[in-house]
Formats: structure tokens, sequence, C-alpha cells
């Protein structure tokens, strides 16, 4: 018994070492873990619809009588998971790729001012000046020095660089940053990690995650709707099937509720220019904790938040400075009829 379950072992362990070999993404428990994850959720949508077409036989009439209803549903379920696998394999924004990027601007900036400056003269001086210009680019203090002057603008004077740096990254962190311990890296922006995506949503993905979960709740709508019209109908009269539909309603029910929940929670989010990390954690972050709870510092009204969410073409490394102490203020000052009138909250 004990040479059976050993061999049994062995070739188990062969076959994972192979499996490794060939896929190394799976070699990672945390990759495996998250890749299980979006299995079972395409899993889910396939059992929650493949269900409706093996029990409801009045479903396949229907589809062939309005195939444009039946086909608007499918689509929609095929496009909720194209969405749910772009949000889980677009990036969030990483502090690393931001300082990347400003610092590649920056030396661009350097190569045509050189250039423009020294337009007129010899070719071996110009090449000179270019090649002093490439050495800054791979100059790691001079690109470091540049974006902590960068995001020393974008805090209130008299801050401290200490709470600035990541403790894990070493990092110099901009305003609404933050270190993910499951991506071990610095988010822009960060407002959670989604154990079902796989991935941080941060300023990156944040407009598309909403999306993803809005697409979602319509499903669990859509999908709730043809199963109370299955339990309504004739074809109910067998005891198994009228189990399976009522516990798949039920999970369905629940996950409506969730998904509801969580769309409103995020909207509130995007209305006011927050983050879940900034609204749980407020008194956690240095530069927010003399701000009285009712103000939302980066809110810039309700219209220009929902711009700058959904339709800005800005890039993603763009930052964001904390407001000034007379920008607090004025968002502090409680609305008049005046305000109303104006709409001072758009």
């Amino acid at each position: 018994m004990m040479a059976a379950c050993e061999t049994v072992r062995g070739f188990w362990d062969r076959l994972l070492g192979r499996c490794f070999r060939n896929f190394p993404c799976l070699s990672d428990r945390a990759r495996r873990s998250s890749l299980g994850l979006k299995a079972v959720l395409v899993l889910l949508h396939v059992v929650f619809v493949g269900v409706l077409y093996l029990l409801d036989t009045d479903l396949i009439r229907k589809t062939r009588e309005m195939p444009w209803y039946m086909g608007a549903y499918l689509l929609l379920v095929l496009a909720t998971l194209v969405q749910y696998f772009i949000t889980a394999f677009s990036s969030p924004g990483y502090v690393i790729d931001a300082m990347a990027a400003g610092s590649e601007m920056h030396t661009t900036h350097v190569n045509s001012s050189r250039n423009s400056m020294q337009h007129a003269s010899r070719n071996g001086t110009l090449i000179s000046s270019l090649n002093n210009s490439q050495l800054g680019r791979n100059n790691p203090r001079m690109n470091s020095s540049y974006w902590l002057k960068l995001v020393m603008e974008l805090y209130p004077p008299g801050s401290s660089s200490r709470s600035w740096t990541c403790l894990y990254c070493n990092l110099i962190q901009p305003p609404r940053a933050k270190h993910c311990h499951d991506c071990n890296k610095c988010v822009l922006q960060f407002d959670h990690h989604c154990v079902w995506l796989g991935t941080c949503i941060g300023k990156g993905n944040h407009c598309r995650f909403w999306w993803y979960i809005f697409a979602e709740t319509i499903v669990c709508i859509w999908s709730g709707v043809l199963y109370i019209s299955f339990l309504r109908s004739d074809l109910m009269n067998v005891w198994w099937k009228i189990m399976i539909v009522v516990v798949l309603f039920i999970g369905l029910s629940l996950c409506f509720i969730f998904l509801l929940l969580l769309l409103l929670f995020h909207t509130f989010l995007v209305l006011t220019n927050q983050t879940t990390y900034e609204l749980v954690r407020r008194r956690r972050i240095p530069y927010l904790r003399g701000i009285p709870e009712r103000v939302r510092p980066f809110s810039k009204g309700i219209c220009r938040n929902l711009y700058n969410f959904c339709c800005s073409f800005d890039s993603i490394y763009n930052l964001e400075a904390v407001p000034t102490l007379e920008e607090l203020e004025e968002r502090a000052r409680s609305y008049t009829c005046t305000d109303i009138l104006t709409c001072r909250c758009c």
C-alpha cells in the first residue's frame, strides 16, 4: 500500500514538474490561486446561463422566436467576461512606472532645450551634448532627485519626506499612492486589491472596474428575470429541477445584493473623487488627518469628477497635488441658497 502511494506521489510530482516547466506562470502559488479564481468565475457564468438552457426547454423556443432578446442577453454575458479579463490584466498604475515616465519626459525636455541652444554648434560639440544627456538618462541618482523634487511640489509645505517614503519599496510615494502587499508594488491612487481580479484597483483601471461591476449587475438582474419566469412556468413539475433552480436563484440573489452595494459604494467614491483606502483609513494618512471628515479634499465637483473619471484623456501618470489650505477652507464652507442655485457642488 505504501509503495503504491509513493508511486502515485512520484507520478504526480513529475506531472506537476512538467506542467510548471511548460507553463512557468503556474509555478507561483499566488498566480495559481489567481488563475483558479478566474476559472471559477468563468465557470459560474457558464453554470448560471447553461442551467437555464438545459432545464428550460421553453427558453430555446423563445430564442428561436425572439433571437434578438436572447442574443442580447448572451452578448451581454460575453461582454461582461471580456470586460472582466480586460480589467484583470490592465495595470492599475505603479509608482515605479510613473517615475520612469517622469524621468523620460524630463530627459526629453532637457535634450530638446540643449538641441535648440546648440543648433548652430559643430557636429562634434552636438554629439558630445547628446552623449551627456544620454548619460543623465541612465543616471539613477539624477532620476531620483528629479522625482523627489516633483513629489515635493505635490505635498503641503513643511511636510516630512519620511512619510512619503515606502518602507518596502524605498520609493518616494506621491499623494494618494500606497504599497500593496499582494502585488508588492506601490500603486497610484490605490483603492484596494481585488482578489477575484487578481490585481490592484488604482488610477489606471478604476474606471474599467466600475464598468465591469455595472455590467455584472445588469447580468444578474437579467438572469434573475429569466429564473423567475422559469419558476413560474408549467415546466417546474419535477422536484430536482425545482431544487437546482431555487439554489441557483438564491446564489444569484446574493451575488446581486453584493454587486449592487459594491456598485453604489464605488459610484459614491467616483462622485466625490475618493478611494476605498482614503475613506476607510483616513486617520492613518498623514496629509488627511487634520481635514474634517465631511470635507472631500480631492473633489472638484460632481461633473468634473465624472469627467476626469470617465472621459479624461490625460495620462495615468499625471499626479494630483494635495489641496492648499485655502482650497480646503472653501470646500469646508457650508452651502447657501446661492451655492445651490449656482450648482457649486458640480
